[in-house]
């Protein structure tokens, strides 16, 4: 709360490259709501690059530690007026510099009345904000599970208020091992996202914990820390900015591995849809999925985007509404 609530008063202030890393280039809709952000909001964000899903009309997300709100405000116009974004951040100051925006940009957005909200508490304790069980279609966050000492909960809350069929999507810190408690118990290195990184493989076992299906990695750029002091205390751990994909798969949508095609009609997407490092699909082209992968499409908000045919050669297969 002190480092990004009073120390950090703009993005340079930042001791490492951790929390500004832009992992791909941006879409012209994405870029075109970013201009429309009010300056203050996006100068007191301290994120780490963008965290904008595909497939998001009308959605009900909720952005995990949104700090001043800027991929609030970017996602209010993604979501459409139907839609409602909720920002929770446990830092006064942030939360307050959120809120002071919130008729500026819906009288800018053309909206009638506000579709964001902005809430001051944990993200491990979602519930004490009064977020109930199967809320939202998408949870985000943006280089803030690191700075979360339990993990766990924070997934097991994102998991929680998720709909069936869900998705967290997400961008954090994670480092080549586990880190020795010098390195946790420095301040700076909190700060800049570094000493509280997730050792990469356990990302994978907590998530197999709480329920998700494996995470779908979408990409990964690695940090570098610029600062001989820091290098020293770190040593030989290494770390990588990534974004990931986990859903929230209901038992009743697995089935076996498929075939699907992709009907292109995503908006921005449309000759193809880069759904992770594994998967391209490209319009009208015909991909055999494993299991997991058919699965997830078929009980998302992507299933309307695709023909799904299970086994691969076999009858196309209900699909799910978004």
């Amino acid at each position: 709360q002190d480092y990004y609530g009073n120390k950090l008063q703009k993005s340079e202030d930042l001791k490492t490259n951790a929390c500004i890393t832009l992992a791909r280039p941006l879409p012209k809709a994405v870029r075109d709501a970013l201009a429309h952000v009010h300056e203050e909001v996006v100068a007191r964000y301290y994120g780490c690059g963008l965290v904008i899903p595909e497939c998001l009309t009308s959605c009900r997300i909720l952005d995990l530690g949104s700090g001043s709100g800027r991929d609030c405000y970017l996602l209010s116009q993604l979501v459409g007026e139907q839609g409602h974004v909720t920002g929770i951040d446990m830092t006064e100051g942030q939360v307050e510099v959120a809120k002071k925006h919130i008729a500026y940009h819906m009288e800018k957005f053309g909206y009638q009345k506000p579709n964001v909200e902005f809430l001051q508490g944990y993200m491990e304790k979602l519930g004490d904000a009064g977020l109930a069980d199967e809320s939202y279609d998408i949870v985000i966050s943006n280089c803030v599970i690191n700075l979360a000492p339990d993990k766990r909960a924070v997934l097991q809350e994102a998991y929680r208020v998720l709909k069936p069929g869900g998705e967290m999507y997400f961008s954090d810190v994670y480092a080549s091992q586990r880190l020795s408690e010098a390195v946790q118990k420095h301040k700076v290195l909190w700060g800049e996202c570094l000493a509280g990184a997730l050792y990469w493989r356990d990302l994978y076992s907590i998530a197999e914990e709480v329920g998700f299906s494996p995470p779908c990695l979408v990409t990964t750029s690695p940090i570098t820390i610029g600062s001989k002091e820091l290098e020293d205390i770190v040593g030989d751990c290494r770390f990588v900015s990534a974004t990931f994909r986990l859903f929230k798969v209901p038992d009743s949508s697995r089935a076996g591995p498929g075939q699907v095609i992709y009907n292109g009609g995503i908006v921005g997407h449309e000759r193809e849809l880069v759904f992770d490092a594994n998967f391209t699909f490209k319009e009208g082209e015909a991909v055999d999925v494993d299991a997991e992968m058919a699965a997830i499409l078929r009980s998302s908000r992507f299933a309307e985007e695709f023909l799904i045919r299970a086994g691969g050669a076999n009858a196309a297969t209900p699909q799910g509404c978004c």
